[in-house]
Order: structure tokens, then sequence, then C-alpha cells
């Protein structure tokens, strides 16, 4: 992935970091305010969609805050409007039909059609190491910020936007009381800004997770206690409809080099099994099972 920059690189040039919300998203609004509060940001005279933009320097990193009109999933255009972006982090709620209070890092992308938000069996670029240090935050701050009823999470690849720039969510969720949880949000501000220190110019290795359930608890745990980083992690339900393409895919669109692929083997369907080994083979990528 050397196309992309990264803070601190040789040649001095300052690398542009996108942290996007959407006005329509009150957990994303409340995140965005908790990063104004917390951090030394100048609103600019520049106007983005009738909304100003804030900027400020964090970790030799030019960072803009930037208000959307629409659902931030359908951010399709912004790579078009921001095209100097090396990294964008994306500000937002998290809902689900439980209404479990989560805290939730993940990558963008559609393992196959794009229901909701970005291109059909296309993958944003997963930055590893980033989304890790996010989580990791958001670990912590569950435990400084007394948020013991969260749970910490990875969450596979889902949703759009499809974007050719490192691209991550980190969330608040999953019902209207934790999207306006003041301390819920100071934690994903946290770990927003986090990613953003984390995106420097060392070089890692990371590994691709296959398997489990959408709220990849295997894979989290890994990741906060064996610091394992994790790049595009595909859940059972989506495995059927995976091929050697998108293996293929799923490597080259990790900021990254992905050298392993860790299987969650109870976690993936009996009759899905052989085609993923075969996938996996075909473009030679190693795996282990967990």
């Amino acid at each position: 992935m050397g196309k992309f920059l990264r803070c601190n690189t040789i040649d001095n040039l300052i690398p542009m970091i996108l942290l996007v919300y959407s006005l329509l998203d009150i957990a994303g609004v409340n995140i965005a305010q908790q990063i104004l509060k917390q951090h030394v940001f100048k609103k600019s005279s520049v106007t983005y969609k009738n909304s100003p933009l804030y900027t400020a320097k964090i970790n030799n990193c030019q960072v803009t805050l930037v208000a959307l009109q629409d659902e931030v999933v359908y951010a399709q255009y912004l790579q078009k409007d921001f095209p100097d972006a090396d990294l964008v982090v994306f500000l937002s709620r998290h809902s689900s039909q439980s209404g479990k209070p989560t805290l939730t890092v993940h990558t963008p992308g559609n393992f196959a059609d794009a229901e909701f938000g970005g291109v059909p069996k296309t993958l944003s670029v997963a930055p590893a190491a980033v989304m890790q240090a996010a989580l990791k935050t958001l670990d912590y701050y569950k435990q400084s910020l007394s948020l013991s009823n969260y749970q910490v999470c990875y969450e596979c690849t889902h949703h759009g936007p499809s974007i050719d720039v490192p691209a991550m969510f980190v969330e608040l969720g999953s019902s209207p009381v934790q999207w306006g949880d003041v301390q819920g949000a100071k934690a994903v501000a946290q770990s927003a800004i986090s990613a953003i220190n984390a995106f420097t110019n060392v070089s890692f290795s990371a590994v691709l997770g296959i398997g489990g359930t959408h709220y990849t608890e295997k894979f989290t745990a890994l990741a906060l206690s064996e610091s394992v980083l994790f790049g595009h992690m595909i859940p059972k339900y989506a495995v059927a409809s995976i091929d050697a393409a998108m293996i293929k895919q799923c490597i080259e669109r990790t900021f990254e080099k992905v050298q392993l692929a860790l299987l969650d083997w109870k976690g993936i369907r009996s009759d899905d099994k052989p085609g993923l080994l075969f996938a996996l083979e075909t473009v030679e990528l190693p795996y282990r099972k967990v």
C-alpha cells in the first residue's frame, strides 16, 4: 500500500486526515462536539456543503473535521471532494435491535451487494494499526469513564462508502439512549484522536480475520490481549460469497501487508469451509485456525 502517505514520512509531506460525521446523526454530532471541546481546532473560512470546516494539526498531520448533510454511509463522493485525504475516520452512531450499549470499530466495504452505500463487492482500505489503536482506546475509556455496561468490539467489514484510501468507523450505540451519552461520546472522540496518533510511518503486518459473528469477539480479544492487527474481517454470514478474487481484494486493500488469515474455525459453516480454503490456497495466503 505504498501509494498512501503516512505521518512523519521522510519527504516531510503533511498527510491530510478527515474526521467525518453527519448532521443527521445525533451520536456523530455529539462525538464531534467532544472532539472540539477536547482539542484545539480552528474554524476555517471555508465551508463544505454549507457547514464550516474545522482544522487542527495533530501528530504532524493536518486534520479536518467535516460535517455532512446526509448519512456518512452514502458519502461515496467524499474522495472526489477531498482528493488529498490520506485517512478518513467516520464518527457515527451504531444501531442494533438489541439496543445493547456498544463502542465499536470497523472498516467500511461490501463483500456482496451495496445495500447501505458504497459499491457492490468493493472494499475500502483497512488501516489495521489505526483501528487497533482506536479499539484499545475505547477499552481504556470504558474503564476510566465508568462505561462498564458497554461492550467494546470490532465489527466485521460492512456498508459504505467504498473508497480508495484508509477508512474506518468509530461508533457509539446501539440506541438513542447511548447516542446522547456524553461519556460514551467522549470515549469515541478520544478513540478517533488515538487513531490519528497511530497513523505513523512504522511498518506493521496485518492479518485477515474470517468467521464468527458480526461482532467479532474472538478477534477483538486477540487484538486487545495479543496485539494482533486485523484489517478486513469477514463474518460467518458472508463466507459463502467469498472467492479468491475477494480474498485478494482484502489483501490488497489493507494498509499494512497481510501475511496471514486467522480463521474462527468453529464460526464458519461446514458447507462453506472447502470453498474458503480453496480461495485461500489459490491466492497463496497462509492461514491458521483459532
